[in-house]
């Protein structure tokens, strides 16, 4: 079972917060995404990849093709294959959200960011 041990290879912490991966198959990608108080992820869309997201603790702040969504725990969205979107944390506790990646791709580098607080978006 991952961790959220550092040393973990399932496991990678970004400026936003954390996430571990909970399993990896050749159709889906299971994430458990912790994002810190006041961070949010990347504004960005997928190519090759839809998304789920389930709240589970905390508030989240979701923008899906420039439309704000306020999820709290047990709550969940749908990000289609290609739709901008972004989530994140404007509480003072952290967010903790399930994400089932579905599709033929789940590396970095189906990743467009159009936007991003950590200067990693494309220009």
């Amino acid at each position: 079972m991952p961790t959220e041990d550092p040393t973990d290879p399932q496991f990678d912490r970004r400026p936003w917060g954390t996430f571990c991966v909970l399993d990896d198959r050749e159709r889906y990608k299971v994430k458990r995404l912790t994002v810190l108080p006041g961070q949010r992820l990347s504004y960005q869309k997928h190519a090759h990849r839809a998304e789920h997201w389930v709240v589970v603790e905390g508030f989240a702040l979701v923008t899906l093709d420039a439309v704000s969504h306020e999820l709290t725990a047990g709550d969940s969205i749908d990000i289609p294959l290609g739709a901008a979107h972004r989530v994140e944390n404007p509480g003072d506790t952290d967010l903790v959200l399930i994400e089932v990646q579905t599709g033929d791709e789940f590396g970095e580098d189906d990743i467009v960011r159009l936007e991003d607080d950590y200067g990693r978006a494309v220009s």
